[in-house]
Protein backbone atom coordinates (compact mmCIF):
# COMPACT_ATOMS: atom_id res chain seq x y z
CA UNK A 1 0.00 0.00 0.00
CA UNK A 2 1.09 3.57 -0.62
CA UNK A 3 1.60 4.71 2.98
CA UNK A 4 1.35 8.40 1.99
CA UNK A 5 -2.18 7.59 0.88
CA UNK A 6 -2.79 6.26 4.39
CA UNK A 7 -1.73 9.26 6.44
CA UNK A 8 -0.71 12.33 4.44
CA UNK A 9 -1.53 14.08 1.20
CA UNK A 10 1.05 15.58 -1.13
CA UNK A 11 1.12 18.81 0.91
CA UNK A 12 1.95 16.95 4.11
CA UNK A 13 -1.42 17.53 5.78
CA UNK A 14 -3.17 14.59 7.40
CA UNK A 15 -6.17 13.08 5.69
CA UNK A 16 -6.28 9.87 7.74
CA UNK A 17 -9.84 10.53 8.92
CA UNK A 18 -11.00 11.25 5.37
CA UNK A 19 -9.36 8.08 4.09
CA UNK A 20 -10.99 6.00 6.82
CA UNK A 21 -14.39 7.55 6.03
CA UNK A 22 -13.98 6.84 2.31
CA UNK A 23 -12.99 3.25 3.02
CA UNK A 24 -16.07 2.77 5.22
CA UNK A 25 -18.21 3.83 2.25
CA UNK A 26 -16.84 0.90 0.22
CA UNK A 27 -18.11 -2.68 0.32
CA UNK A 28 -16.48 -4.48 3.30
CA UNK A 29 -14.25 -6.52 0.99
CA UNK A 30 -12.66 -3.50 -0.74
CA UNK A 31 -9.67 -1.47 0.38
CA UNK A 32 -7.95 1.71 -0.79
CA UNK A 33 -4.54 0.72 -2.10
CA UNK A 34 -3.25 4.01 -3.45
CA UNK A 35 -4.14 7.70 -3.73
CA UNK A 36 -2.92 10.17 -6.33
CA UNK A 37 -3.45 13.90 -6.35
CA UNK A 38 -5.23 15.12 -9.49
CA UNK A 39 -4.08 18.40 -10.99
CA UNK A 40 -5.90 21.19 -12.76
CA UNK A 41 -8.27 22.59 -10.13
CA UNK A 42 -8.06 25.51 -7.72
CA UNK A 43 -11.18 25.33 -5.55
CA UNK A 44 -10.55 21.91 -3.97
CA UNK A 45 -8.17 19.01 -3.59
CA UNK A 46 -8.97 16.12 -5.92
CA UNK A 47 -7.60 12.62 -5.46
CA UNK A 48 -7.93 9.45 -7.46
CA UNK A 49 -8.37 6.52 -5.09
CA UNK A 50 -7.33 3.13 -6.42
CA UNK A 51 -9.43 0.44 -4.79
CA UNK A 52 -8.99 -3.34 -4.86
CA UNK A 53 -11.25 -6.20 -3.83
CA UNK A 54 -12.38 -9.71 -4.78
CA UNK A 55 -13.83 -8.45 -8.06
CA UNK A 56 -10.63 -6.72 -9.10
CA UNK A 57 -9.51 -3.11 -9.12
CA UNK A 58 -11.36 0.14 -9.75
CA UNK A 59 -10.73 3.84 -9.19
CA UNK A 60 -12.85 6.52 -7.52
CA UNK A 61 -12.51 10.27 -7.07
CA UNK A 62 -12.40 12.10 -3.74
CA UNK A 63 -13.11 15.81 -3.63
CA UNK A 64 -12.15 17.73 -0.48
CA UNK A 65 -12.45 21.43 0.28
CA UNK A 66 -9.42 22.60 2.28
CA UNK A 67 -9.30 26.35 1.57
CA UNK A 68 -10.99 28.28 4.38
CA UNK A 69 -13.36 30.14 2.05
CA UNK A 70 -14.63 26.98 0.39
CA UNK A 71 -14.79 25.09 3.70
CA UNK A 72 -17.22 27.76 4.91
CA UNK A 73 -19.45 27.14 1.89
CA UNK A 74 -18.83 23.41 1.58
CA UNK A 75 -22.14 22.23 2.98
CA UNK A 76 -24.10 23.93 0.22
CA UNK A 77 -21.57 23.20 -2.53
CA UNK A 78 -21.01 19.50 -1.90
CA UNK A 79 -24.64 18.77 -1.06
CA UNK A 80 -25.65 20.46 -4.30
CA UNK A 81 -23.08 18.55 -6.35
CA UNK A 82 -24.16 15.18 -4.97
CA UNK A 83 -27.82 16.01 -5.57
CA UNK A 84 -27.16 17.15 -9.13
CA UNK A 85 -25.10 14.05 -9.89
CA UNK A 86 -28.05 11.91 -8.77
CA UNK A 87 -30.43 14.02 -10.83
CA UNK A 88 -28.32 13.63 -13.99
CA UNK A 89 -28.46 9.84 -13.91
CA UNK A 90 -30.22 8.89 -17.15
CA UNK A 91 -30.32 12.49 -18.38
CA UNK A 92 -27.83 11.94 -21.20
CA UNK A 93 -25.09 14.00 -19.56
CA UNK A 94 -21.90 12.06 -18.66
CA UNK A 95 -21.49 12.93 -14.98
CA UNK A 96 -20.02 11.05 -12.03
CA UNK A 97 -22.26 9.33 -9.50
CA UNK A 98 -22.01 10.17 -5.79
CA UNK A 99 -21.06 7.37 -3.39
CA UNK A 100 -20.80 9.26 -0.09
CA UNK A 101 -20.76 12.87 1.08
CA UNK A 102 -19.60 14.48 4.31
CA UNK A 103 -20.33 18.11 3.55
CA UNK A 104 -19.70 19.37 7.11
CA UNK A 105 -16.58 17.30 7.86
CA UNK A 106 -18.37 15.44 10.62
CA UNK A 107 -16.21 12.39 9.92
CA UNK A 108 -13.49 13.73 7.60
CA UNK A 109 -10.52 16.02 8.00
CA UNK A 110 -12.18 18.33 5.47
CA UNK A 111 -15.62 18.46 3.79
CA UNK A 112 -15.53 15.72 1.16
CA UNK A 113 -17.45 13.96 -1.61
CA UNK A 114 -16.62 10.46 -2.85
CA UNK A 115 -17.74 9.72 -6.41
CA UNK A 116 -17.19 7.46 -9.37
CA UNK A 117 -14.30 8.09 -11.75
CA UNK A 118 -15.17 9.15 -15.28
CA UNK A 119 -13.04 8.05 -18.24
CA UNK A 120 -11.02 10.45 -20.34
CA UNK A 121 -8.71 13.39 -19.77
CA UNK A 122 -8.80 17.18 -19.79
CA UNK A 123 -7.41 18.44 -23.11
CA UNK A 124 -6.23 22.02 -23.33
CA UNK A 125 -3.80 22.07 -26.27
CA UNK A 126 -4.35 24.54 -29.09
CA UNK A 127 -4.07 21.66 -31.54
CA UNK A 128 -7.58 20.28 -32.11
CA UNK A 129 -9.25 23.10 -30.21
CA UNK A 130 -11.82 23.82 -32.95
CA UNK A 131 -13.07 20.22 -33.01
CA UNK A 132 -13.31 20.16 -29.22
CA UNK A 133 -15.16 23.49 -29.20
CA UNK A 134 -17.85 22.03 -31.46
CA UNK A 135 -18.27 19.14 -29.04
CA UNK A 136 -18.33 21.54 -26.09
CA UNK A 137 -21.17 23.51 -27.72
CA UNK A 138 -23.24 20.38 -28.30
CA UNK A 139 -22.63 19.14 -24.78
CA UNK A 140 -23.58 22.49 -23.28
CA UNK A 141 -26.84 22.48 -25.22
CA UNK A 142 -27.60 18.99 -23.86
CA UNK A 143 -27.08 20.34 -20.36
CA UNK A 144 -29.43 23.24 -21.01
CA UNK A 145 -32.07 20.79 -22.22
CA UNK A 146 -32.07 18.79 -18.96
CA UNK A 147 -35.65 18.75 -17.73
CA UNK A 148 -36.31 19.11 -14.01
CA UNK A 149 -39.52 19.65 -12.08
CA UNK A 150 -39.90 22.65 -9.82
CA UNK A 151 -39.00 20.64 -6.74
CA UNK A 152 -35.72 19.42 -8.29
CA UNK A 153 -34.80 22.77 -9.83
CA UNK A 154 -31.37 24.04 -8.74
CA UNK A 155 -30.94 27.43 -7.09
CA UNK A 156 -31.21 30.63 -9.10
CA UNK A 157 -27.89 31.74 -10.61
CA UNK A 158 -25.66 34.12 -8.71
CA UNK A 159 -23.61 36.82 -10.41
CA UNK A 160 -19.89 36.55 -9.70
CA UNK A 161 -19.25 40.26 -10.05
CA UNK A 162 -21.05 43.59 -10.30
CA UNK A 163 -20.24 47.13 -11.43
CA UNK A 164 -18.93 48.09 -8.00
CA UNK A 165 -16.91 44.90 -7.56
CA UNK A 166 -14.92 44.81 -10.81
CA UNK A 167 -11.17 45.04 -10.19
CA UNK A 168 -9.66 46.99 -13.08
CA UNK A 169 -5.99 46.12 -13.75
CA UNK A 170 -3.77 48.85 -12.37
CA UNK A 171 -1.39 48.65 -15.33
CA UNK A 172 -4.01 48.82 -18.07
CA UNK A 173 -3.34 51.15 -20.97
CA UNK A 174 -7.06 51.19 -21.84
CA UNK A 175 -8.97 52.46 -18.79
CA UNK A 176 -11.74 53.75 -21.05
CA UNK A 177 -12.35 50.23 -22.35
CA UNK A 178 -12.87 48.97 -18.83
CA UNK A 179 -15.24 51.84 -18.01
CA UNK A 180 -17.33 51.04 -21.09
CA UNK A 181 -17.46 47.36 -20.19
CA UNK A 182 -18.45 48.05 -16.60
CA UNK A 183 -21.13 50.52 -17.71
CA UNK A 184 -22.80 47.74 -19.73
CA UNK A 185 -23.56 45.79 -16.56
CA UNK A 186 -24.91 48.85 -14.72
CA UNK A 187 -28.49 47.75 -15.30
CA UNK A 188 -31.01 45.22 -14.17
CA UNK A 189 -30.40 41.74 -15.60
CA UNK A 190 -32.18 41.32 -18.95
CA UNK A 191 -35.36 39.28 -19.12
CA UNK A 192 -34.58 35.69 -20.04
CA UNK A 193 -36.01 32.20 -20.27
CA UNK A 194 -34.25 30.24 -17.51
CA UNK A 195 -32.91 26.72 -17.94
CA UNK A 196 -30.65 24.20 -16.25
CA UNK A 197 -27.08 25.57 -16.05
CA UNK A 198 -23.78 23.92 -15.24
CA UNK A 199 -22.59 27.41 -14.32
CA UNK A 200 -18.87 26.57 -14.50
CA UNK A 201 -18.70 24.89 -17.91
CA UNK A 202 -15.28 25.30 -19.56
CA UNK A 203 -12.57 23.07 -21.06
CA UNK A 204 -10.99 22.40 -17.68
CA UNK A 205 -14.20 20.76 -16.47
CA UNK A 206 -14.73 18.49 -19.47
CA UNK A 207 -13.09 15.12 -20.14
CA UNK A 208 -12.39 13.82 -23.65
CA UNK A 209 -11.76 10.32 -24.93
CA UNK A 210 -10.63 9.08 -28.33
CA UNK A 211 -8.84 10.79 -31.21
CA UNK A 212 -9.77 12.22 -34.61
CA UNK A 213 -13.19 11.13 -35.80
CA UNK A 214 -13.54 9.05 -32.61
CA UNK A 215 -13.08 12.05 -30.31
CA UNK A 216 -15.93 12.37 -27.83
CA UNK A 217 -16.76 13.97 -24.51
CA UNK A 218 -16.60 11.28 -21.85
CA UNK A 219 -17.37 13.34 -18.77
CA UNK A 220 -18.43 16.69 -17.37
CA UNK A 221 -17.25 17.42 -13.83
CA UNK A 222 -17.55 20.05 -11.10
CA UNK A 223 -21.29 20.53 -10.51
CA UNK A 224 -21.03 22.55 -7.31
CA UNK A 225 -22.29 25.77 -8.95
CA UNK A 226 -25.21 24.23 -10.87
CA UNK A 227 -27.93 26.85 -11.20
CA UNK A 228 -31.15 27.91 -12.89
CA UNK A 229 -30.78 30.88 -15.21
CA UNK A 230 -30.05 32.17 -18.74
CA UNK A 231 -28.29 29.88 -21.22
CA UNK A 232 -26.29 32.94 -22.27
CA UNK A 233 -24.47 32.89 -18.93
CA UNK A 234 -23.11 29.36 -19.50
CA UNK A 235 -22.21 30.29 -23.08
CA UNK A 236 -20.47 33.39 -21.75
CA UNK A 237 -18.40 31.47 -19.21
CA UNK A 238 -17.15 28.91 -21.71
CA UNK A 239 -16.47 31.69 -24.22
CA UNK A 240 -14.32 33.63 -21.75
CA UNK A 241 -12.34 30.51 -20.90
CA UNK A 242 -11.75 29.72 -24.57
CA UNK A 243 -10.58 33.28 -25.22
CA UNK A 244 -8.05 33.02 -22.39
CA UNK A 245 -6.96 29.51 -23.33
CA UNK A 246 -6.78 29.68 -27.13
CA UNK A 247 -7.09 33.36 -28.02
CA UNK A 248 -9.86 35.90 -28.57
CA UNK A 249 -11.25 34.40 -31.82
CA UNK A 250 -11.93 31.11 -30.04
CA UNK A 251 -13.93 32.94 -27.40
CA UNK A 252 -15.87 35.00 -29.92
CA UNK A 253 -16.75 31.99 -32.09
CA UNK A 254 -18.17 29.78 -29.36
CA UNK A 255 -21.62 31.36 -29.40
CA UNK A 256 -21.80 30.68 -33.15
CA UNK A 257 -20.95 27.05 -32.49
CA UNK A 258 -23.68 26.94 -29.86
CA UNK A 259 -26.20 28.32 -32.33
CA UNK A 260 -25.05 25.85 -35.00
CA UNK A 261 -25.68 23.05 -32.50
CA UNK A 262 -29.26 24.25 -32.06
CA UNK A 263 -28.91 26.65 -29.16
CA UNK A 264 -30.80 29.92 -28.92
CA UNK A 265 -29.00 32.72 -27.04
CA UNK A 266 -30.66 36.07 -26.43
CA UNK A 267 -31.85 37.69 -29.65
CA UNK A 268 -31.17 41.19 -28.32
CA UNK A 269 -27.44 41.93 -28.77
CA UNK A 270 -27.48 44.22 -25.73
CA UNK A 271 -28.84 41.43 -23.55
CA UNK A 272 -26.29 38.95 -24.84
CA UNK A 273 -23.50 41.49 -24.30
CA UNK A 274 -24.65 41.97 -20.71
CA UNK A 275 -24.22 38.26 -19.92
CA UNK A 276 -20.92 38.01 -21.78
CA UNK A 277 -19.43 40.97 -19.90
CA UNK A 278 -20.92 39.94 -16.56
CA UNK A 279 -18.87 36.78 -16.87
CA UNK A 280 -15.69 38.21 -18.40
CA UNK A 281 -15.41 41.03 -15.87
CA UNK A 282 -15.46 38.50 -13.04
CA UNK A 283 -12.04 37.33 -14.25
CA UNK A 284 -10.47 40.75 -13.72
CA UNK A 285 -7.90 41.91 -13.06
CA UNK A 286 -5.70 39.18 -14.55
CA UNK A 287 -7.49 35.79 -14.87
CA UNK A 288 -4.60 34.19 -13.01
CA UNK A 289 -6.92 31.97 -10.96
CA UNK A 290 -7.72 29.89 -14.06
CA UNK A 291 -4.35 30.17 -15.76
CA UNK A 292 -2.45 28.63 -12.84
CA UNK A 293 -4.21 25.23 -12.94
CA UNK A 294 -4.02 25.24 -16.75
CA UNK A 295 -0.24 25.64 -16.47
CA UNK A 296 -0.22 22.61 -14.16
CA UNK A 297 -1.80 20.68 -17.03
CA UNK A 298 0.93 21.66 -19.47
CA UNK A 299 -0.06 25.08 -20.81
CA UNK A 300 3.07 26.79 -19.53
CA UNK A 301 2.72 29.41 -22.26
CA UNK A 302 -0.24 30.94 -20.40
CA UNK A 303 1.72 33.52 -18.45
CA UNK A 304 -0.08 36.07 -16.27
CA UNK A 305 0.79 38.77 -18.81
CA UNK A 306 -0.63 36.78 -21.72
CA UNK A 307 -3.96 35.92 -20.11
CA UNK A 308 -4.34 39.49 -18.82
CA UNK A 309 -3.81 40.81 -22.36
CA UNK A 310 -6.23 38.27 -23.81
CA UNK A 311 -8.91 39.23 -21.29
CA UNK A 312 -8.59 42.90 -22.22
CA UNK A 313 -8.61 42.15 -25.95
CA UNK A 314 -11.67 39.96 -25.44
CA UNK A 315 -13.55 42.85 -23.80
CA UNK A 316 -12.68 45.01 -26.80
CA UNK A 317 -13.92 42.36 -29.24
CA UNK A 318 -17.21 41.95 -27.36
CA UNK A 319 -17.91 45.67 -27.39
CA UNK A 320 -17.06 45.94 -31.08
CA UNK A 321 -19.41 43.09 -32.01
CA UNK A 322 -22.39 43.71 -29.75
CA UNK A 323 -22.40 47.29 -28.48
Amino acid sequence: MNRSADTEDVDGASWAATRAWAERALPPSERIENAERLRGGWTSQMRRLDVSGPDGKRSLVLRSFVDEFFVQHAEGLLTREARVQDLLAGAGVPAARPLAVDATAEHCDHPSLLMTLLPGTVRLADLGADRRADLLARQLLDIHRVQVDEQSRPRAYQAWTGPERVRVPEATGRPGLWRRAVDVIRREPPAHRPCFLHRDFHPGNVLFDGEGAELRISGVVDWVETSWGPADLDVAHCSTALALLHGVPAGMEFVDRYVAAGGAPAEDPAAHLYWRLLDALAFAPDAEKVAAPWRELGRTDLTPRLVAARLEDYLQALLERYA
